[in-house]
């Protein structure tokens, strides 16, 4: 198979729709990352899509619908305070989890009685869902358990001869994937954080919760991104918390001996690493830019180094919860005792 990258336009947007009406799978851009999406209604399109992707079947996926679809067709009930989240946040990189009416493919949450649906901002992702004025399922376009893709080249990267068409809509600007949220209880509940954070959900509706998954009960999730090691790149990676600096410092030199080493870590604390034989991987300084640059970065790291040291920023809650959730299920945390240097 040859795999296009195609500028979103008439004539791409046109091709993407003839591509989901024969079952088949392609990439779409959105203001967080790139997903691969298929006809949520079409059971043997969702199957390709974790097929093509190794993505484990217990995983659910989201649905995404261009700003004026009528979500009564997909979603059973839509209680009060989620109709203020989405005049608060959506379009956006919100995803809320609704129960379903079972309209879509059984497959597309797993065998639950729920299902989650998002509306992006991203031009290039609405001009492509009405196109096709069918809810699109849409994971990370990325092969299960790598890093996720904020580039149409990314994509290329991981899907060439696999699928048919990448419509590219440009480099994502918010560079991790949405906050998924909960609504089928009283109060709102994060399943993933993101971009729309804790703090802005409380804000509009007057309360949120988050989700801390009991691994040993064999609880299905609602969500993906919950229970499986996320976003790694394809080199070694040592994570070390933000108290243990030095600690990061001494390992990387020590490396340098041995291997090609990169580091990873927000803008001020590069510092520490000065005069040391490592590539630099500048994280950024707000929670924005550590979001925006964090995919870009470990993709990187991948091709530049054998190990990666990263530091976790300094800052806590947030935009950061989410920017340290990816951090953590990308790279390997390490227990090594502090040493004075």
């Amino acid at each position: 198979m040859i795999t296009k990258i195609q500028r979103v336009a008439p004539d791409s947007l046109r091709e993407a729709k003839n591509f989901i009406e024969a079952g088949e799978v392609v990439a779409i851009p959105t203001e967080t990352v790139y997903g691969l999406g298929g006809d949520a209604f079409n059971d043997e399109a969702v199957k390709k899509i974790f097929a093509v992707k190794g993505r484990p079947n217990d995983n659910p996926l989201i649905a995404h619908v261009h700003a004026d679809y009528d979500l009564s067709k997909i979603i059973d009930y839509d209680p009060p305070y989620a109709k203020k989240l989405r005049e608060a946040f959506l379009p956006g990189p919100l995803t809320l989890v609704y129960p379903s009416t079972g309209k879509v493919s059984p497959f597309v949450s797993c065998g639950l009685n729920t299902l989650a649906v998002r509306i992006p901002a991203h031009e290039g992702a609405q001009a492509f869902l009405r196109e096709v004025d069918i809810p699109i399922v849409a994971p990370s376009a990325n092969l299960s358990k790598h890093v996720s893709p904020t580039s149409a080249q990314h994509v290329y990267e991981d899907f060439q001869g696999k699928i048919p068409l990448i419509l590219d809509g440009g480099v994502c600007v918010g560079g991790i994937e949405s906050t998924v949220c909960d609504v089928t209880g009283e109060v709102p509940v994060i399943l993933r954080p993101g971009l729309v954070t804790k703090e802005m959900i409380a804000s509009v509706v007057g309360a949120c919760e988050e989700y801390t998954p009991d691994f040993r009960s064999g609880e299905k999730v609602k969500s993906p991104g919950v229970l499986y090691k996320h976003y790694a790149p394809r080199c070694e990676t040592t994570l070390f918390g933000a108290n243990a600096l030095a600690d990061a410092v001494r390992v990387a030199k020590q490396a340098t001996a041995e291997k090609r080493v990169a580091v990873l870590c927000e803008s001020d604390l590069l510092g520490a690493f000065d005069g040391l034989n490592v590539a630099v991987l500048d994280l950024g300084k707000t929670g924005e830019e550590m979001a925006n640059r964090l995919y870009g970065m470990l993709r990187t790291a991948e091709t530049i180094c054998d190990l990666l040291v990263a530091v976790e920023p300094r800052e806590k809650g947030g935009v950061m919860t989410g920017v340290l959730n990816r951090l953590k299920k990308a790279c390997v945390s390490v227990d090594i005792p502090h040493e004075n240097v």
